[in-house]
């Protein structure tokens, strides 16, 4: 195994949310030697929910994406800049939703409408800025919004990960978006479903079998795509017999994704 691997750098920043007026939390993980290799340029890989990526102390579910031994174990995959954006903790709701939710249960609640994207560009690292480049990933609501800014932004963002997408929130609205969209057939995407998702959450918003929605978005998601010219090649859809919605089946997979988009790197 490649040693370089196990040191590690990570800087933290404080971004100012232009929606909100809010300092948000980035943290970017560095390979080593970045500092010396000072003429080398990377793919930069950008995860929503920046608090359950690195550590699992601090991760919702105390399961984090492992991205660190994720790395450290998978020295075949190329090396990358990897940046955690914290989501907006009571407000995630809203930040991650491309569309106003209409059918939760609980009289006159609205989620969503507010889900804005904002352009992370950090000049102070040296990364390949070109789409092919540029990776994000994201699980459930941000696996919705991982979707939407995949379609919106086509021309900067070449690689999507998306697990678990809760995109049954706004099925409809996005499926009218899709349907209108320009699609790049060498955008490549890795979608990823268990057959026992759910959790408490999504039965406050859903009546009826939410397990078998979680997958049908996700296999909408997937025709859609080869409906809109997206090259076979370019795709892949695992659906994962038995894995409930969390970090843990997430981070198991976590490295065929990040060696699917290196494949391109």
């Amino acid at each position: 195994m490649n040693q370089s691997y196990f040191y590690l750098k990570m800087k933290e920043h404080k971004l100012k949310v232009p929606y909100t007026g809010k300092e948000r939390r980035v943290r970017v993980l560095l390979p080593k030697d970045y500092e010396k290799d000072t003429d080398r340029s990377y793919p930069v890989v950008y995860f929503h929910d920046g608090q359950n990526v690195f550590y699992s102390k601090e991760s919702f579910i105390g399961h984090s994406w492992k991205i660190i031994p994720a790395i450290k174990r998978n020295p075949d995959i190329s090396r990358m800049i990897v940046v955690a954006i914290d989501n907006d903790g009571m407000g995630r709701m809203n930040e991650y939703a491309a569309w106003k939710f209409q059918e939760s249960p609980i009289p006159g609640q609205q989620f969503g409408g507010k889900g804005v994207v904002k352009p992370f560009i950090d000049e102070t690292y040296r990364t390949k800025a070109d789409r092919q480049h540029t990776a994000m990933i994201g699980s459930s609501l941000g696996g919705n919004i991982t979707q939407f800014i995949g379609l919106e932004y086509q021309d900067q963002i070449g690689c999507l990960g998306v697990f678990s997408s809760a995109n049954w929130l706004h099925q409809e609205a996005f499926n009218r978006y899709i349907e209108r969209q320009k699609l790049s057939p060498d955008q490549r995407i890795f979608i990823y479903v268990g057959t026992e998702e759910a959790d408490d959450t999504d039965k406050t918003l859903m009546a009826g079998n939410i397990k078998q929605a979680y997958i049908d978005s996700s296999l909408r998601y997937y025709y859609d795509l080869i409906a809109g010219g997206v090259h076979l090649d370019n795709l892949v859809l695992k659906v994962q017999s038995g894995a409930i919605h969390s970090e843990i089946p997430w981070s198991e997979n976590l490295p065929d994704c990040l060696r699917f988009f290196a494949e391109k790197w």
